[in-house]
């Protein structure tokens, strides 16, 4: 059950996500659109607290699998559903296919498990639009590094881990063309807004 009117951002950390989830909501709001802004893992004072351990606590990969998704099913059944029973845009900075692109792809978990999980916790919800900002891993390292900010455990993981997460990303878009599509998050900001106007344009027609 795909709702139009729920639109996840993915990517890497230091694609630009943050910047054009901002114009988005702008470009909705501007055509007369009630639009909710949220992300994962958090959304709820629950998940926000998941999100601290999930960032900065080691654990098993299995456990951070499931509470990703407990986070999920809170973020759904306490933000995300009722803003869409309430003819509300939600955009949401990550959805499932972070789960899959950074448990499945990075850590390596059964895809099998992540299905499953999804397929409970979900319910059959599905995003209608997923925008994934792709570039190449090393322009991400580059921009995070200049940043200056304090890195989170994921953040600190190697190149080879994120070159996993990249392709499991790129391979779930080559699957779900109908539903992913894919922006060059390497050029300007200015240019990939550019492209996702064109893309929301399409969308909304």
């Amino acid at each position: 059950m795909h709702n139009t009117r729920f639109i996840t951002f993915e990517g890497m950390d230091g694609a630009g996500k943050s910047t054009q989830i901002a114009r988005t909501a702008d470009w909705l709001r501007a055509r007369g659109h009630a639009v909710l802004l949220t992300r994962e893992p958090g959304g709820t004072p629950l998940g926000e607290s998941l999100r601290g351990l999930l960032l900065h606590e080691a654990m098993h990969p299995d456990t951070e699998a499931l509470l990703m998704f407990a986070a999920r099913r809170e973020h759904l059944a306490q933000v995300i559903e009722p803003a869409l029973g309430r003819g509300d845009w939600v955009l949401c900075d990550r959805f499932t296919d972070a789960s899959f692109a950074y448990q499945g792809g990075g850590r390596g978990l059964d895809i099998a498990r992540l299905q499953a999980l999804e397929a409970w916790v979900q319910r059959g919800l599905q995003p209608g639009l997923t925008l994934l900002f792709d570039l190449p891993c090393e322009v991400a390292a580059q921009r995070l590094a200049a940043s200056g900010g304090d890195p989170d455990r994921f953040e600190r993981e190697q190149s080879d881990f994120f070159n996993r997460v990249r392709a499991a990303y790129l391979a779930r878009a080559q699957a779900d063309p109908g539903r992913m599509q894919v922006l060059n998050a390497a050029r300007s900001p200015e240019e990939v807004s550019a492209q996702l106007e064109e893309i929301l344009s399409r969308y909304c027609s």
